[in-house]
């Protein structure tokens, strides 16, 4: 989140993201995204929730995937965010690495189904 710690309350995140707040508690239980909680139980986010939402919203609407295949496409994303410092790392002969990287690549493999 950096320094600027913008957060924003449903109804806001809602109006930003032109969603209706009941679908940002839909993707929420789904396990999509995962808003902070004040005392009171308000749902919170934040920017790199709303950049996520944006995402959700643009497989969704553009790409036409369901919401099943959007949470396989970001845990597939995930794991690929793991793998890029792996893939950086100057001695990539490591051994540990490489296992690391084997194991990140047999993850991707299982999520999409290439067991």
């Amino acid at each position: 989140m950096g320094l600027n710690h913008d957060i924003y309350l449903i109804s806001m995140a809602a109006r930003l993201l032109g969603m209706h707040p009941q679908t940002l508690r839909k993707y929420e239980r789904l396990g999509l995204v995962q808003p902070t909680r004040t005392i009171g139980s308000m749902r919170l986010y934040s920017r790199d929730e709303l950049e996520r939402l944006r995402v959700i919203k643009r497989l969704v609407d553009d790409a036409g995937i369901n919401l099943a295949g959007v949470q396989r496409l970001l845990s597939i994303a995930e794991v690929v965010q793991r793998l890029r410092p792996l893939m950086r790392d100057e001695a990539l002969a490591g051994r540990d690495t490489r296992r690391r990287v084997a194991h990140e690549l047999d993850e991707l493999s299982r999520m999409l189904g290439f067991e």
